[in-house]
């Protein structure tokens, strides 16, 4: 049932980038999502060598045009990538691209076992997926229900607030009407509604990421940036320049909070787009705290898998979400031994818009009769029931609405991951300590409470203000 919901959104995501042909791969499994007709490779001689060994591989198959191999983006940048175009992205289906997979292919055989691939496919940096998208749909919560988690009770002072940059979607043109988000700053949806006036599908993403980290940590100074658009996503060779487009403009952070990635072409160790911006990560002080993915996986997610590797593993942790009772794994949450501590992420409370200005939502999504990953307790997959807009043309005339005001319930690692964030900005300003990554390594080490996630005992974090909620089981059908 993952792969439906996978190519609904892929149907999204290519309406909202209309001018890039996209490609869902490697095959049927639709892992990833990638741009059509072109490999991304690092620049210089490399880049020679990619278009010299793909032409000659083109010119000995069958049904391949070497004539096709050019170079579509030369310029050098920081990225220190190039896109090569290997055949006419007009051409061919979704269903991947065999023009990528043999210039992937082609250069495979040129380079043996290399560890560090000179391509790749130009994947989708997207909204943390569940197969591209979150854990679920937002959910309306009244205000009188409040945040989960709730405000903790430390107050704002500038001169010790820690530094929060929270690369998303932009902030709702109302948000401060949420005194929570009173020391909240950074970009502004560009287009909060559609041409009917209903909310769009991911605005309310990097507001409701601001909320969790103020409501954890009050002495922080959380920037928001639109870098991912009102719809989530972005090339990756678009992507490794906007991250240094975004510490130019704000300065390097104490803190980076992603709720974004992707996997990846089998084998890749790491984003080729991302290399550059990685690297020079690793010598500075902040720390990239990173959602481990929506997918129900253990395969690799990246930036976050980056936390595995050991020139990154002081810079970069990375979160997977505990279901709504945190003892266990949420049905959706990526895991194994790259996720390196797991974090309330499913049904948390925090603002979605302001309160000034209620606007309508209509769910893209139908619920499901079971969880989708198979797990037996009553999870996002199926509770609460809605029918949605890209799931059945059968209710498309009239899919299921409700109406925002404010406070929503919204599940995925997307929101454990500021939940992290925020605990380790929290003890920085409570203890006077100034270096992210060793509050970050203090708070892992003192922690003596575990989940269990696929039968494995892993580091959670839980913080003080959040509440459990219990867990339903059904009852067995008679």
């Amino acid at each position: 049932m993952a792969p439906q919901r996978f190519r609904e959104q892929f149907d999204h995501i290519q309406r909202s980038m209309p001018d890039v042909p996209l490609a869902m791969g490697p095959d049927d499994s639709a892992a990833f999502l990638y741009e059509k007709g072109v490999v991304l490779v690092r620049d210089g001689e490399d880049a020679r060598l990619v278009e010299d060994t793909v032409r000659t591989f083109f010119t000995e198959a069958p049904g391949l045009d070497q004539e096709q191999v050019r170079r579509v983006s030369p310029q050098t940048n920081r990225t220190g990538v190039t896109r090569i175009r290997v055949a006419d992205p007009g051409q061919g289906g979704a269903q991947g691209d065999p023009a990528v997979a043999h210039a992937l292919r082609a250069m495979r055989e040129r380079e043996g076992r290399a560890r560090r691939p000179l391509v790749s496919r130009n994947h989708v940096i997207h909204i943390a997926p569940v197969n591209a998208c979150p854990g679920d749909e937002p959910v309306p919560a009244p205000r009188t229900e409040g945040t989960n988690p709730a405000p903790a009770a430390a107050a704002h002072d500038p001169e010790s607030a820690v530094s929060v940059l929270v690369i998303d979607t932009g902030l709702m043109h109302d948000y401060r009407s949420w005194p929570q988000l009173a020391h909240v700053d950074g970009d502004l949806a560009v287009q909060e509604t559609d041409a009917n006036g209903m909310l769009k599908q991911y605005v309310g993403h990097g507001t409701f990421i601001a909320g969790v980290v103020s409501s954890v940590a009050p002495n922080t100074d959380v920037t928001v940036l639109g870098t991912l658009s009102d719809v989530g996503a972005m090339l990756e060779s678009e992507f490794g320049a906007a991250l240094f487009e975004s510490v130019d403009r704000y300065g390097w952070p104490d803190i980076i909070s992603l709720s974004a990635g992707t996997t990846t072409s089998s084998g890749l160790d790491g984003l080729l787009g991302m290399d550059a911006f990685m690297a020079e990560l690793r010598e500075q002080r902040t720390l990239l705290v990173a959602a481990a993915g929506n997918n129900g996986s253990a395969t690799p997610f990246w930036p976050a898998a980056y936390a595995s590797r050991p020139d990154h593993a002081d810079s970069v942790l990375s979160v997977g979400a505990l279901r709504s009772d945190g003892e266990f794994g949420a049905c959706f949450t990526n895991h194994g031994p790259w996720v390196k501590v797991y974090a309330p992420g499913e049904r948390l409370t925090s603002a979605l818009t302001g309160f000034d200005s209620p606007v309508p939502y209509v769910y893209q999504h139908s619920t499901f009769d079971t969880c989708r990953y198979g797990f037996g307790y009553a999870c996002t997959c199926q509770e609460p029931s809605h029918s949605g807009v890209l799931s059945d043309e059968s209710v498309a005339a009239k899919p299921d609405q409700v109406m925002f005001e404010g406070l929503a319930h919204w599940s995925g690692t997307s929101f454990a991951t500021p939940v992290v964030a925020g605990m380790v900005a929290d003890l920085m300003a409570a203890g006077g300590q100034r270096d992210p990554r060793a509050a970050a390594r203090q708070l892992l080490a003192g922690i003596a409470e575990f989940a269990e996630v696929r039968g494995a005992h892993v580091p959670a974090l839980r913080p003080p203000t959040w509440s459990a909620v219990p867990v339903v089981v059904p009852a067995p059908a008679v």
